[in-house]
């Protein structure tokens, strides 16, 4: 056999051998994709990437015993500074109660203008409303024909007597209904009490722990004889000793209610419900009227209890409602009591929504970064391509 045959007879062994494994992996390219459309293995494997994400790479174990001992001196430096930031919340909660008590005297006169008590000069009352700015952007023709339309609607109104209303009417029911988390809470039960809210204060605990309680003050009503609602808040500031770099600052840790003095037959937490049950042996039916709770903005007087333990199990139901109660305890301090005329008019609300949906682009953009994984390896980093538009 010549050389130009034995060639050819080479070439065809390996033409066969390439066509067989294009086959094979074709075949393979086709069965993992049959896979990725069945919905059961495709979330088995998002679960199993989801739970390797923010693993250990490896690295911080391959570095050098020198380098190792000179990490666990900067841990111990970070843990200084955490204790120093400590501190520093602590500070910052002294500080917060010297100025509760300038901030007071503005809240008080708040107060006895919404209840109608201070009817303000007119050097009080001179801050532009957003009607007059939009006045003052009119035509002069436009403002002619509106003078004109006002003149007329003066005599008609002429022999009709103004309503005297006194204060701002409804003022804290209001803000509650505009904001969101607090319009959930309240039922059209509740409305006619909360009509009567007329002041919402806050005060802060200067006995050297840190903590914080929301005082609800309402008129005489027919529903309860209590003149002061309160709702209580205890707060940690320290480092936990056995994860002392999770501190953030202060957090809610415990919250307590109080007693609410229900008139009869006004507790707006219960609710009756009638249920028929039949005798076994005899076949008659009797109905009885039991107690169930019912939905109403008054069980934030009435919030689970907090074990004293911090390592004892709460289930996941009270859990949630203690996270709520926090937020909602914190949100109430922070930010309606401070300005609570800017969430009557709804103002408020425009900035919370803004400052919301930059927190939430930033948390689009930490997805995208290698602080996923603690022990990310700055050497085995690819530098992004940089793209000049």
């Amino acid at each position: 056999m010549g050389d130009s045959e034995k060639a050819m007879l080479v070439e065809d062994d390996h033409e066969d051998m390439s066509s067989d494994e294009e086959e094979t992996n074709d075949a393979a390219k086709a069965g993992a994709a049959a896979l990725l459309q069945d919905p059961a293995v495709l979330a088995a494997l998002q679960g199993k990437l989801g739970s390797i994400v923010g693993q250990n790479s490896g690295y911080i174990q391959s570095l050098p015993p020198q380098v190792k001992r000179r990490i666990k001196s900067l841990k111990k430096l970070q843990l200084e500074a955490t204790k120093i930031e400590a501190k520093f919340y602590e500070e910052v909660h002294n500080l917060e109660i010297k100025y509760d008590k300038l901030y007071n005297p503005l809240y008080q006169k708040r107060t006895q203008i919404i209840k109608g008590d201070y009817e303000p000069t007119e050097e009080e009352c001179d801050f532009p409303s957003d009607s007059e700015d939009e006045e003052a952007e009119l035509s002069e023709d436009v403002k002619d024909k509106k003078a004109k339309i006002e003149d007329e609607k003066k005599d008609e109104v002429k022999d009709s007597k103004e309503e005297d209303v006194a204060g701002v009417p409804s003022f804290w029911l209001t803000i509650f209904k505009n904001v969101e988390m607090l319009a959930e809470m309240v039922q059209e039960q509740d409305e006619p009490v909360l009509e009567q809210l007329e002041d919402v204060t806050t005060t802060l605990t200067e006995n050297g722990t840190m903590g914080f309680a929301l005082h609800f003050h309402f008129l005489e009503n027919e529903f309860f004889t209590n003149k002061v609602l309160t709702k209580e808040y205890e707060m940690k500031c320290e480092p936990m000793e056995e994860d002392p770099f999770s501190f953030e600052g202060p957090e809610i840790i415990k919250c307590k209610g109080c007693k609410i003095d229900w008139k009869k037959g006004k507790n707006l937490t219960i609710r009756q419900v009638k249920k028929k049950q039949k005798h076994k042996n005899n076949g008659n039916v009797r109905t009885i009227t039991k107690q169930v709770k019912a939905d109403s903005f008054f069980n934030f007087f009435d919030p689970p209890t907090v074990p004293d333990d911090p390592a004892a199990d709460v289930d996941e139901e009270t859990r949630a409602l203690l996270t709520a109660d926090f937020e909602i305890g914190h949100y109430i301090r922070e930010r309606i009591v401070p300005r609570a005329v800017l969430y009557f008019t709804g103002e408020a609300l425009e900035e919370d929504s803004d400052l919301d949906e930059e927190e939430s682009d930033e948390d689009d953009d930490d997805e995208d970064g290698s602080d996923q994984d603690p022990d990310f390896d700055p050497k085995s980093a690819k530098n992004p391509e940089c793209k000049q538009q």
